[in-house]
């Protein structure tokens, strides 16, 4: 069984439809890149496993979103127990204006965990899994927001791991970061994929080879290639695969 998948996933944004009969599943503890050129529905369809869509006006989702094999889109799950499972990471860091310490103890509390001792040790595990606790355990009382931009954006992935999801979905995470704070996120990524199955929208081919397991190919709301990423990159089986990564458009 898949972690998560679609099955003939259709999405309207009022008339305008913005996914074609998409179905595809993703395993657990892959990385699973999403490449296409702006506007082709990759970041549509990575919202729809925290229904985040749901706070566009006019969103229709038609046919079946599964997460560990039961449909999110049920009238009898409620979202806030989907977000719980689900992490996100958006492409610019976006921490709160509030201490290190307290941005990653937020999903805690507003969970409506008070055990001072758990949130501490949760906190600490969080910052370690995000790589980021050897750089900022002397500062957990500094603002978040006087850290750099590479900075910010692994302790907004520590914040998403301390409420304890099963996927993180990562939006252009690397795009507003230089070269050596993108490295970091990449080797991060490749070691939290580990307990996580993450999936990431990027515009960068060459991240979504060096990080991925699997790579699908959006071209204007279809999925028109899902493989392998080695494959995908190396023998794409649709001309419009090959036109996209070798530069012809997009």
């Amino acid at each position: 069984m898949y972690k998560v998948e679609t099955k003939e996933l259709n999405l309207f944004y009022g008339e305008k439809q913005a996914l074609k009969n998409v179905t595809m599943g993703i395993s657990e503890n892959q990385v699973t890149a999403m490449i296409g050129p702006s506007g082709c529905g990759k970041s549509t369809y990575l919202r729809l496993f925290n229904r985040m869509n749901d706070m566009i006006d006019g969103v229709r989702v038609e046919g079946e979103v599964l997460m560990n094999g039961k449909d999110i889109y049920n009238g009898s799950i409620r979202v806030e127990e989907v977000r719980k499972r689900v992490g996100m990471v958006f492409q610019k860091p976006n921490p709160f204006p509030k201490t290190i310490f307290e941005n990653v103890a937020y999903g805690l509390r507003v969970n409506g965990i008070t055990n001072k001792k758990f949130i501490v040790e949760t906190v600490e595990k969080s910052l370690k899994n995000a790589a980021l606790w050897e750089e900022v355990k002397d500062d957990l009382k500094k603002s978040a927001l006087a850290i750099s931009g590479g900075q910010q954006q692994r302790l907004c992935i520590a914040r998403a791991l301390a409420v304890e999801p099963s996927v993180i979905l990562m939006d252009e995470p690397c795009s507003a970061l230089d070269p050596i704070s993108n490295a970091k996120i990449e080797e991060l990524i490749w070691e939290l994929k580990k307990k996580y199955t993450i999936i990431i929208v990027t515009h960068n081919m060459q991240q979504a080879a060096r990080v991925s397991d699997r790579t699908a190919f959006f071209y204007l709301g279809e999925l028109i290639e899902y493989n392998d990423t080695k494959e995908i990159f190396t023998n794409p089986k649709k001309e419009r695969t090959q036109n996209y990564i070798t530069g012809r458009f997009g």
